[in-house]
């Protein structure tokens, strides 16, 4: 505890960063264009968030964004960053989920669940940015490609580094492993890892056990 005082007193910057980010951003957040919260969120260090006109972004009660390396178990290499890139785009967050340097780009749909848990540096993007142009290839830089909204359910938890591909669901209560490439939809209630990812194991029998049979 004394250790932790005397950071603070000799390290005002720090200080100055902690309170703008915990309390006067937190509270700004929500009246910035395009953005919705549904309660407090919690805000450390300070994220990229990138609203275009027309666009969406909901944070719902007790959302983390967290951009802050201090205190975390690994090394973060960039701020969260959440950017909705074109009119009608929508990235949504459930309550009480934490994200941890995390980018998400939004083209068209990002629906992320209650309770979720997604670790630093993963990538999760709806849009390749580009066509595949074969065979005028020459011509790729002028496309934008096409766009599938991503859906993570409620309790899911995805480790570091993974990226998740467009058009890809992430069911319920499902653990993606660190450093995992998500290419296809991955089922509820399942461990799952790889590039590109595949489940490792199925809990899905156990979920049912412990809810006990259900009656006609």
């Amino acid at each position: 505890m004394k250790l932790d005082f005397l950071f603070l007193i000799f390290h005002p910057v720090y200080v100055l960063k902690y309170v703008i980010s915990r309390f006067i951003y937190a509270a700004l957040l929500g009246r910035r264009r395009g953005v919705k919260v549904g309660g407090w969120v919690e805000i450390r260090g300070f994220p990229i968030i990138d609203i275009s006109s027309g666009a969406s972004l909901y944070l719902g009660k007790n959302v983390m964004l967290n951009s802050d390396n201090r205190g975390y178990h690994i090394n973060m290499h960039s701020p969260v960053k959440l950017f909705a890139d074109k009119a009608g785009a929508e990235i949504s967050i459930g309550e009480n989920s934490r994200l941890h340097g995390v980018c998400i780009h939004a083209y068209e749909k990002i629906i992320i669940g209650k309770n979720c848990l997604i670790a630093a540096n993963t990538q999760i993007f709806d849009g390749s940015g580009h066509d595949l142009s074969f065979p005028n290839t020459a011509n790729r830089i002028n496309t934008e490609g096409n766009y599938r909204p991503v859906i993570i359910e409620d309790d899911v938890w995805i480790g570091a580094n993974c990226i998740i591909l467009p058009g890809v669901t992430i069911g319920k209560g499902s653990v993606v492993a660190a450093g995992s490439v998500v290419v296809k939809s991955i089922p509820a209630y399942v461990l799952a890892g790889g590039n590109p990812a595949e489940v490792i194991k199925d809990f899905s029998n156990t979920i049912k056990q412990k809810s006990g049979p259900t009656s006609a």
